[in-house]
C-alpha cells in the first residue's frame, strides 16, 4: 500500500518487492495526458505527438533541451544521451555543476534554467521539462523563458493534480501518484519509450 508524501517525504508501508513491482505497473498506464487547452489526450496520443515533435526537429536542425533537479536532472541526462547518440538528435542539457554553482550563487537557484534557455533557445526548439511535483521555481521560470523565445514544451509532472507545470506545455504527463519513487520511475519510462520510438522511427527513416 502506498503512502502520500509528508512533509516532502515518502513512505512506503509493503517494503515487498513484488507489491512494489505490481503496484508500479498498475501504475504506468494510469499517467495522465494533456495539451495546451488543457484537453485530455490518451497515453497513446500523447505519446505519440512527443515523439512527433522530437522528430519533427531534425531537417529543421532544432535541438531538445532538458531540465531537471536532482533525480530528474539525471533523467534529463539519460535522455539527452539516448537523443544524441541513438536518436541522433541535438540536445543539450544544463547540469554543468560549475554554471549551476555561478548562477545560483549571484543571481538565485531559481535562475539556473532560465538564464540557459535565454542564451540556447531558438524560435521553433522544444524544451523538455521534468518536476515530480511540478511546483520547482527554477523549473516553471526554464518553461517560462522557453515559451518567450518561441520553443514548444513537454512537461512531465506528479504528486498534486494542479500543479502549475502540468498546465504550462503543448504536451504534459502527469503521474497520479506522491511518492517519489514511483513518480521518477514512471518518468523514466516515459524518457525511454520516447527515445526508443525516435530511435526505430529514425532508422526505418520515418522521421515526418
Amino acid at each position: 500500500m502506498l503512502v502520500s508524501i509528508s512533509d516532502g517525504e515518502a513512505s512506503l508501508v509493503n517494503e515487498k518487492a513484488t507489491d512494489y513491482f505490481r503496484e508500479l505497473a498498475e501504475l504506468l498506464p494510469s499517467i495522465e495526458v494533456t495539451d495546451q487547452r488543457g484537453a485530455t489526450l490518451s497515453l497513446d496520443a500523447g505519446a505519440k505527438k512527443a515523439v512527433e515533435m522530437i522528430l519533427s526537429l531534425q531537417p529543421a536542425s532544432g535541438k531538445v533541451m532538458l531540465i531537471g533537479n536532482g533525480g530528474s536532472a539525471a533523467i534529463a541526462s539519460h535522455m539527452q544521451n539516448d537523443l544524441c547518440k541513438a536518436v541522433r538528435s541535438r540536445a543539450i542539457i544544463f547540469n554543468e555543476a560549475p554554471l549551476l554553482m555561478a548562477l545560483s550563487n549571484d543571481d538565485g537557484y531559481g535562475c539556473v534554467f532560465e538564464r540557459p534557455v535565454e542564451l540556447w533557445a531558438d524560435r521553433g526548439d522544444l524544451l523538455l521539462a521534468i518536476s515530480s511535483s511540478g511546483r520547482s521555481e527554477n523549473i516553471l521560470r526554464g518553461v517560462q523563458a522557453a515559451a518567450k523565445k518561441g520553443c514548444r514544451v513537454i512537461t512531465f509532472s506528479g504528486f498534486a493534480p494542479d500543479n502549475p507545470l502540468r498546465r504550462m506545455g503543448d504536451v504534459n504527463f502527469y503521474v497520479p501518484l506522491q511518492v517519489y519513487g514511483y513518480v521518477e520511475v514512471a518518468h523514466q519510462a516515459l524518457g525511454h519509450f520516447m527515445t526508443d520510438s525516435a530511435m526505430a522511427r529514425t532508422k526505418a527513416g520515418k522521421t515526418d
